[in-house]
């Protein structure tokens, strides 16, 4: 019995994680489209790539726990979408780009920061998974500071 709840638990934290670096992929691919400093579009490309691999990551983990992925939701996508667009609309300057984005890894090294404590008992995978996360976010912030 305690076996399945460690299992639901690591479930739960990889489509966390899932989710989260689903919508880091999202926003940024519409944030590029806006972009039109080069070292802030190539650094995107790269937070990109770090997104999607731990996208794949977690995907991969939950399929092989035969646990379905949860995407994030469409509401939370289109809510996002417009919400890039409201603020990118008078201001494509690399300083409001950049701090847009600071704010969004934020809640995300907010919500991963929580989910170290929340979830104790967890596989190691979706331990290292959610920490490779959590730095990603705060490597991410770091990073776009200099565009502000």
């Amino acid at each position: 019995m305690e076996r399945k709840a460690v299992m639901d638990e690591s479930a739960e934290l990889l489509n966390y994680v899932y989710q989260n670096s689903q919508m880091g992929v999202t926003t940024i691919s519409q944030v590029k489209s806006i972009v039109e400093d080069e070292e802030l579009s190539k650094h995107l490309d790269m937070q990109l790539k770090e997104y999607q691999q731990i996208q794949d990551a977690a995907k991969k983990r939950l399929y092989e726990r035969e646990t379905e992925q949860k995407d994030v939701s469409n509401m939370a996508k289109v809510s996002s979408h417009l919400t890039i667009g409201m603020k990118t609309f008078t201001d494509k300057r690399p300083s409001n780009i950049s701090e847009m984005m600071i704010q969004g890894s934020t809640m995300g090294v907010i919500q991963a920061t929580k989910n170290k404590s929340k979830y104790k008992n967890v596989d190691r995978d979706a331990i290292k998974l959610n920490e490779k996360l959590l730095c990603t976010e705060q490597n991410n912030i770091d990073k776009l500071k200099k565009f502000l």
